[in-house]
Order: structure tokens, then sequence, then C-alpha cells
């Protein structure tokens, strides 16, 4: 029956709310599409029904990463929820974690609108939002309250640098993260610090190996009792690649985001006017080539010296490798399947709540424990990196392990 009702909510969507949500323009849609997230995560009977129509957890796709419990591998990207407005509906379709923000040191109206344009012949959209956000400040206790309220959804938070005029130097810029670092590190499960936003006045300037370095070594400095990923750049070579993993194995750091948005409009009919970068199934095929890069080069890697403890455990992550989640153009359970075989521990989508619905959480959930078992492994877990050569993939020598069932119950 939750089948029937998924693939029920799934037609609604694809055939009427959708075609509504296309006849509008985009940056009106996205605010009504908050607005309505917002103000229906306060009816119970919305939320209820919710569940109802999207409810799918099993022990297969249990996980432990960085030293958290996942109910699943899937999660929201960051870039949509900037103000962390969708809580409740985002845990209630069933993500395992989502990502708000990016958040920034200082409130950001962002680049000037229009901040985004479909491109539905690549499922895909341009965005310019150059990370428009209330500020740490304003939302560092709201962050909190959805943190602390959040029953089966691990809540992270993306943070940037400021994108404003008063965006100054290096130091200033590092000073910036360090305050949103120290101002959210004890309200969420793990922090993503999004280095790689390329729709800013300052462009991305700590994806270079020295200034990556600088940054992280003031990080290192705060202490703190959760992981923290870095959101990669998806336009760097492999060899440019390579060296900010290096960068990062030297630093207290757990993870990493693979990858943001795509620069290149090669090969795409994008319009020169268009200002913004790509999301969706145009990012899909770099990202994965980073993320077998990265699972390949730090997998047998001592990710740091300083390594970090969780509740007396040492969750430098999992047989001497920075975890992997995977981000990019993911918009049914094969996308997924292919990050997870690539390396990827979690994999997170953006676009596919726009071009699928939110049933496609459900949907892809079902079509990754097909997979995982035709493919003959018993957890989510096992099959991570199953997919490089020469290099051993899943969840030996780990002390954690997956989950235990008993718990079962776009863009900068």
């Amino acid at each position: 029956m939750n089948l029937f009702l998924t693939k029920l909510f799934d037609w609604s969507y694809l055939f009427v709310v959708k075609k509504i949500v296309f006849n509008t323009p985009p940056d009106k849609a996205h605010d009504q599409t908050l607005k309505f997230a917002k103000w229906s995560g306060k009816i119970g009977f919305l939320q209820w029904l919710l569940r109802v129509f999207t409810k799918y957890e099993k022990p297969e796709l249990e996980t432990n990463v960085m030293g958290i419990d996942f109910k699943n591998p899937i999660g929201l990207g960051a870039g949509l929820d900037k103000n962390a407005a969708m809580g409740e509906c985002l845990e209630n379709c069933g993500f395992g974690h989502a990502t708000f923000g990016s958040i920034t040191g200082r409130q950001s109206i962002g680049n000037p609108k229009p901040w985004f344009h479909r491109l539905p012949k690549y499922q895909s959209m341009m965005v310019w939002v150059g990370l428009a956000n209330k500020g740490v400040d304003e939302l560092g206790p709201h962050i909190a309250n959805c943190n602390d309220k959040s029953k089966t959804m691990n809540v992270c938070a993306s943070i940037a640098r400021t994108n404003d005029k008063l965006a100054a130097d290096e130091t200033e810029g590092i000073a910036d993260y360090v305050k949103s670092f120290v101002s959210l590190k004890d309200s969420v499960k793990f922090i993503e610090v999004n280095i790689s936003c390329p729709n800013t006045f300052k462009g991305e300037p700590f994806t270079t190996p020295k200034s990556l370095d600088k940054l992280l070594s003031e990080l290192d400095k705060v202490e703190r009792s959760i992981p923290i990923t870095l959101k990669m750049p998806q336009d760097k070579t492999d060899a440019e690649f390579k060296e900010l993993l290096d960068v990062i194995l030297k630093h207290n750091v757990q993870g990493v985001t693979i990858a943001n948005l795509r620069k290149d409009r090669e090969g795409l009919e994008v319009p020169t006017d268009w200002n913004g970068n790509l999301s969706g199934t145009p990012t899909h095929k770099r990202a994965l080539e980073l993320v077998t890069l990265a699972y390949e080069h730090t997998h047998n890697k001592v990710v740091s010296e300083s390594s970090l403890m969780i509740d007396g455990k040492n969750v430098t992550p999992d047989n001497g490798k920075l975890a992997i989640i995977g981000l990019g153009g993911v918009m049914n359970s094969d996308d997924a399947y292919e990050f997870v075989k690539a390396g990827a521990d979690l994999v997170e989508f953006v676009s596919a709540l726009m071009y699928k619905g939110p049933a496609v959480v459900s949907l892809i959930k079902r079509g990754l424990v097909k997979s995982l078992k035709a493919d003959g492994f018993a957890n989510i877990k096992d099959a991570v990196g199953s997919g490089v050569s020469g290099v051993s993939s899943g969840a030996s020598g780990s002390e954690d392990g997956a989950a235990s069932s008993e718990d079962s119950g776009v863009s900068n």
C-alpha cells in the first residue's frame, strides 16, 4: 500500500503540481515553495500525510559516517533552504540528513535577480543566488532549534564567506568563516565548509592550496565535538583537486562534499545573457569522476594526526579515508548508486526536488535497496567504493559499522 501511495504522490507532482510550478517564474516559484513548506510544517495533519505517502526505511540503508548514525544515506544539499524554513517537511519526506545554508558571518542579500533560470532540456538550473541568507547571528538559534526538534534527520549547516562589498582580504575572509563556525559548532550534527561558491564578489579564494591551508589552520584551533566536511569545487583538473585533498588530509577535517556548481557551459544551449552556473544533470559526470578520484587518492591515507573524538570514540573516517558525500545530478536511484559505488558514503541532491518532486526521496531509497540486493550487499556501507578497481571497499576495519536497525522507525 505504501508503494502505491508513493507512486500516486509522484504522479500527482509530475502531472499536476509541476505544471503549475513550471508556469511560474523560477524566482517566484522558489519563494512560494519555501513559504508553503514553512507553513505546512506547522500543520500536523499535512505532515502526517507526507509521512504516509513517503515513509520507507530499511536497515540495509542505515549507516554510520564520521561517527554519526544516519537512517539512510540520502541528504538535501546546501542551497535550496538557506534559512532553514523546510525542516519538518524535509524530515517527513524521509531525508537522512539536510544541509541548511550556506550561512555567512553577516547577512547577505545575494546577487541581483533573477537568481534562477530553468533548463528543462538538461534537468538543470542556472543558479545565481550569491549566498543570500539572514546571517549567522539570526540563523544560529533557529538552526539549533531545528536540530533539537529533528528526530530522524541529521541537521548540517553549510557555512561560507559573506558575499557583500565589505568582503576584504584573506584575513577578513577567514575571520568570517571562523565566526560562523564558532556560532554553529554546538548546534548541529556536522558542519560543511563551503569554499567553492562560484557566484560571489570575491570568487573562490580558498580553493588554492596555500589559502586553504591558512583557513583550515584557523578552524583547527576551534575546540569542537562534531565533524566537518569541505564542499569542493567541480571545475578543477585532477592534479589541482589532488593538491586540495592533500591539504585537507593534513587538517582536522572528516569529509568532503563533491561537488559544487558547474561553470563550464560547453556543449549546452544556454543563453549568454544568463548569469550563474549549472546545477543538476550537467554536473553529474564530473562530480562522479571526482568522487572516484577522491576515493582512490585518500582511501588508505591517514586523515590527520589531530583525530576527532566524539563521545569517547575516534571518528577519523573508516579505513583511514575521508568520508565522501556525492553531490551532483542525482535524479534517480541509479545516479545515487553510481556515487556509492564510486566511493561516496552519503549522497545529496537539490535539483531533483524540482524536477522529480518530494516522492523522489522514497523512490531513490527503494531503488538503492533493490540494487544492494541484486549485488549481494547486506548494507549500503558494504557497497561504498565497490566500483573502484584496485581499492578495497565496504565496512571492513570500521569499529562502528552500520547503525543499529533497532533505531528504525539550489545550490549557491
